[in-house]
């Protein structure tokens, strides 16, 4: 366990930020689904403004890797165009 103020402040801190990353992954992961198993092009693309957009909030965080983000969305653009 850790004895100093800052390393325990560090701790309280980093599992509050790990939490908020992990609904923001979570969230994305769930909306990809969502647009993965619809069938309904307009809806698709709406749907896809979200995502890419929720895809580059956690990429410009630092939550997932730029270049991770720019391919979910390459993919899942060539998926709507294929409906």
């Amino acid at each position: 366990m850790a004895n100093h103020k800052s390393a325990l402040k560090r701790i309280r801190s980093s599992e509050t930020k790990r939490l908020q990353n992990r609904y923001q992954t979570k969230t994305t992961r769930t909306h990809i689904k969502r647009l993965r198993n619809t069938t309904d092009k307009k809806e698709a693309e709406v749907l896809l403004k979200t995502v890419s957009s929720m895809l580059d909030k956690l990429a410009k965080r630092n939550i997932i890797h730029k270049n991770n983000a720019a391919n979910s969305k390459s993919k899942l653009t060539k998926f709507v165009n294929q409906l």
